[in-house]
């Protein structure tokens, strides 16, 4: 009997040794975060961010392409996605799947803001890409048969940046009092009789053959392999055209201050970037000064 009871008090000591050894467990030891400083922020050395641009084939993504590395030395990739038209890019701006677009000019910019309620701002101006007329069915501005046709694009910034060329060489006179705002209805004098036909600017290049002559937006022209020495006319430097449109960063008003986006715009306009633009497009680009 007195052996059972030794037994069982030997028992509950042992039992209650393991759940006092359980009880006693070492506490984790502090991670390194856990020993900041309270509100001091975790360190971000190393990290980077990405931002997605949207852009024409040439020669927008080309030159963005050109500042990737000065990019990626401050911590910041680009994901470039490649658009054909003048819509979506800024649609798709509009709606937060990108960061930022380069492909058009402010005047652009300002009319698709009020035709959609947008806000969208410039960061920058960039470059200029001079518009030019090319020759389709007729080859020379001397020899244009009466009635000949003319494309130029549908948009109104860029329609009025076309006829506004067709009349500083002689082809044709707009009133004075539309400006940049132009249309074939603006037109006072016409003549040889133009037939104006206005159509999307990514179509022009390819319709060369049907028109007489186009004239074409740089960028369309560099993508479809039009080169600067092709060009009857081209808007010149000093020109209106020139002062009036270049290329820029755009942007969702507010996000001005993001430093990625401001780093983005730094670089482009960066002395490396220029000598870039000038040496690969020989004029078909110009960088903005």
């Amino acid at each position: 009997m007195k052996k059972r009871v030794l037994a069982l008090l030997l028992g509950t000591v042992l039992t209650a040794g393991v759940f006092a050894g359980c009880s006693s467990s070492p506490e984790p030891e502090k991670t390194d975060d856990s020993q900041k400083t309270e509100g001091e922020a975790p360190s971000t050395e190393g990290e980077s961010t990405t931002i997605k641009i949207g852009a024409s084939p040439a020669p927008h993504t080309e030159i963005l392409e050109q500042a990737k590395d000065a990019l990626a030395a401050e911590g910041i990739n680009i994901e470039i996605l490649e658009f054909s038209d003048y819509i979506l890019p800024n649609e798709s701006l509009a709606s937060g799947e990108l960061d930022a677009n380069y492909f058009q000019h402010e005047p652009y910019l300002i009319s698709f803001n009020e035709e959609n309620g947008t806000n969208l701002v410039s960061m920058g101006n960039v470059h200029y890409e001079p518009m030019c007329i090319y020759a389709g069915k007729t080859t020379s501005l001397e020899e244009i048969p009466d009635g000949a046709k003319v494309s130029v694009p549908n948009d109104p910034t860029n329609e009025a940046r076309a006829l506004l060329l067709l009349e500083a060489n002689g082809l044709l006179k707009i009133n004075a009092d539309a400006g940049i705002n132009a249309t074939k209805l603006d037109i006072l004098e016409n003549p040889h009789n133009l037939e104006i036909v206005e159509m999307e600017a990514a179509q022009l290049p390819r319709t060369l053959q049907d028109v007489d002559f186009a004239v074409i937006n740089g960028n369309y022209a560099v993508a479809s392999g039009l080169n600067m020495s092709d060009a009857l006319a081209k808007e010149e430097k000093d020109s209106l055209g020139a002062k009036t449109y270049p290329n820029i960063i755009a942007v969702r008003e507010g996000d001005e201050s993001r430093p990625e986006l401001q780093k983005l715009v730094e670089v482009l306009k960066s002395d490396e970037i220029k000598d870039f633009i000038s040496e690969k497009y020989q004029g078909a680009v110009e960088p903005i000064e």
